[in-house]
């Protein structure tokens, strides 16, 4: 029986969940480490910039900008290659993972051997540099289109949650994928935390591993299963 992509038992969306846990790590030491801006949640970062520029809270203005333009650059060249190889899922989503653990490793490396704060020009680099990444893998995410696995954001899939729940009505179909997605942004936001508490280099360079496990783990599987899909269907075809 063909594992459907949408089943938590398969690769790539086990690869989408550990990219979701690598999510919150980036975004605790972003908003953490680097002055209240998010290198994953472009909706929060949207409204960070609103209270900035009202001046409340003392919330900066130019760390936000900077992350909503470098991660549309990246999402920018991640629609690119998603066009380019859209006929190969997995082998796009082996090139985005690369490109991003170049560019969270290139920010952890510059925050071990710079002195990285807040609202000033190495902080913003950094931020910079996450962004870029996060906005690569969301236009990757995006083209493959799995339900409720978007890596970055949970505010659908939270509403799916509860809108399809057997206490709204629905069936629940879909509620363990949802659920999962939740609690691997919740764990990677702790363990972001944590990890801050020692060092932002720190922080960075798990996000980097955990990409990088992604790749070496997941992606082979992924294509290994894309590969068995076609096959099946190709079988079916031609009976």
């Amino acid at each position: 029986m063909r594992v459907d992509v949408t089943s938590i038992r398969h690769p790539l969306a086990r690869a989408l969940l550990v990219l979701t846990f690598t999510t919150g790590v980036v975004d605790a030491a972003s908003y953490l480490g680097l002055g209240h801006v998010f290198a994953a949640n472009m909706t929060g970062n949207v409204v960070l910039l609103g209270f900035g520029i009202a001046g409340s809270g003392g919330l900066p203005v130019v760390a936000p900008l900077v992350s909503l333009t470098a991660f549309l650059a990246g999402a920018t060249l991640g629609g690119g290659l998603a066009r380019s190889m859209q006929r190969h899922r997995s082998a796009h989503l082996s090139l985005t993972l690369l490109i991003e653990v170049s560019l969270v490793a290139a920010a952890a490396l510059f925050a071990l051997v710079v002195d990285v704060s807040p609202d000033s020009f190495s902080g913003d680099l950094v931020i910079a540099l996450l962004a870029l990444g996060m906005g690569v893998r969301n236009a990757a995410v995006r083209r493959i289109g799995i339900a409720d696995l978007t890596t970055t954001v949970l505010t659908m899939t939270l509403t799916g949650l509860a809108a399809d729940s057997p206490a709204a009505g629905g069936s629940g179909a879909g509620s363990a994928r949802k659920t999962a997605a939740v609690v691997a942004m919740l764990g990677g936001a702790i363990a972001g935390a944590l990890l801050l508490k020692v060092h932002l280099a720190l922080v960075l360079v798990a996000a980097a591993l955990l990409a990088l496990l992604t790749w070496i783990v997941y992606v082979p599987a992924a294509l290994a299963a894309d590969r068995d899909d076609r096959g099946a269907a190709g079988d079916t075809g031609s009976r």
